[in-house]
């Protein structure tokens, strides 16, 4: 007799999730689809009805090299047959030694000091907590206030929400509530300096250094507050002027590393190295969530050397064995697949056929970098309804406010991003 499969999806779980479930930035039984995927290999996501969609946001940026990679999917299963977790508190192991010095190889000769996290939300947390307890450290008490630039997006956590935009990011809600930290207006401008920034960004840091802990701010591309590019030269003023005034410099990477806009970092195309940096996403490939905060030798001995005599944070899962394998696969994974080539082939497709969009009279630019492509519409759009039309194109893309935006996995072929491509011309058109 044949045995049945068991049944992967079915209205009893479509009605259990509308019922109990809450999906980010939802409603409880709001009354958009949330699309059920039983499998996913490749480029595709595969729903319950069997039809198959090309995923263009890498679930959120992170799955860049697909899904159920066999080199990824052995790395996890090697050290699963070895441990799943240990505390990292007073213990260590091979999968969190090798991964910190594959990090340090790959970033500039400063970045010595290595603290895993959990989250980008808390390596966020963890690089804010790091500069204040080293202004304190050094004496200068006043120092407690964050600078950062309008339209970030750093992070769900509560000092992470302090320093994103407080006017049209996703937090207003809890502006009486958040830490008030200084905000400067964005720089606009991709090919150019946009001199009016600078010159406030100058002038702020001038009149209140005194009161300024650290800067933090999404080197060249700020990612869910909206997918500005901006020029690199601002990058450098702000390290000049942190310098000068010994405010720290924090770069938040999460959304840009690992390759995403064409250099393993961000920071590369500036040539500014900051005091911290923080990375995940990409990190883990899509497989489990790990982040990391990483500094100077030089600013964790000063930490170390405040009243505390350490730096206070320890997430339950930091350094989880079967996260820092996945990762450390990763990276090896990067450079054997010639990331480079994908995404500078990604971003000339992207440029070539998002490019046609700028006809249309509904938007207002189209922006690419590496392997990101941007339409950004005059107002605002219907996610769900947007959402149903890309799946009945058999393409996942989830736009946000008025933008329509791919991050697509770097593994993707050409015709498959044709498909993003088309999709987003037809309902864009």
């Amino acid at each position: 007799m044949k045995e049945s499969k068991p049944t992967l999806w079915d209205d009893t779980m479509s009605a259990f999730d509308h019922r109990h479930l809450r999906h980010p930035y939802s409603a409880l039984r709001e009354v958009a689809e949330a699309w059920p995927i039983v499998e996913a290999h490749g480029v595709y996501l595969s729903l319950a009805d069997g039809s198959k969609l090309i995923d263009g946001m890498s679930s959120w940026w992170a799955a860049i090299h697909g899904y159920n990679h066999p080199q990824l999917n052995s790395a996890i299963e090697a050290q699963l047959s070895k441990m799943a977790h240990v505390m990292f508190g007073g213990l260590t192991h091979p999968s969190a030694v090798r991964l910190g010095q594959s990090l340090c190889a790959l970033l500039p000769a400063p970045f010595e000091c290595i603290f895993f996290c959990d989250s980008g939300s808390v390596s966020v947390e963890a690089a804010i907590k790091m500069a204040l307890q080293y202004q304190q450290a050094k004496g200068a008490v006043n120092k407690t206030k964050l600078l950062t630039i309008r339209g970030g997006y750093h992070g769900d956590t509560f000092a992470a929400m302090s320093v994103c935009d407080p006017d049209n990011g996703m937090h207003s809600l809890f502006r009486g509530i958040l830490a008030q930290q200084i905000f400067l207006p964005a720089p606009r401008y991709r090919e150019q300096v946009d001199e009016a920034a600078l010159s406030a960004l100058q002038k702020t840091i001038e009149q209140q250094a005194d009161n300024i802990a650290a800067m933090i701010l999404e080197p060249i591309v700020q990612g869910a507050g909206g997918m500005h590019i901006y020029h690199p030269s601002y990058l450098r003023s702000a390290r000049e002027l942190c310098d000068k005034h010994e405010i720290l410099l924090i770069f938040d990477e999460i959304a840009t590393g690992f390759g995403r806009i064409g250099t393993l970092f961000a920071l590369q195309q500036a040539g500014v190295v900051p005091d911290i940096m923080c990375i995940g996403k990409a990190l883990g490939a899509g497989y489990l969530t790990i982040a990391a905060t990483i500094t100077t030798e030089s600013i964790s001995c000063a930490i170390d050397g405040g009243e505390a005599g350490a730096f206070m944070h320890g997430p339950t899962y930091m350094a989880n064995p079967l996260a820092c394998a996945v990762a450390l696969a990763n990276i090896e994974l990067l450079n054997q697949n010639h990331w480079q080539q994908q995404v500078s082939v990604i971003e000339q497709q992207l440029k070539q056929q998002l490019g046609v969009c700028n006809n249309y009279k509904s938007v207002k630019e189209v922006r690419v970098i590496g392997a990101i492509g941007i339409v950004e519409l005059y107002n605002p759009v219907d996610v769900p309804a947007l959402c149903k039309a890309f799946v009945q194109r058999g393409v996942w893309i989830r736009p946000f406010r008025n933008l329509i935006y791919i991050m697509p996995p770097y593994i993707i072929t050409t015709d498959e991003l044709s498909r993003l491509t088309s999709a987003i011309c037809e309902v864009v058109q």
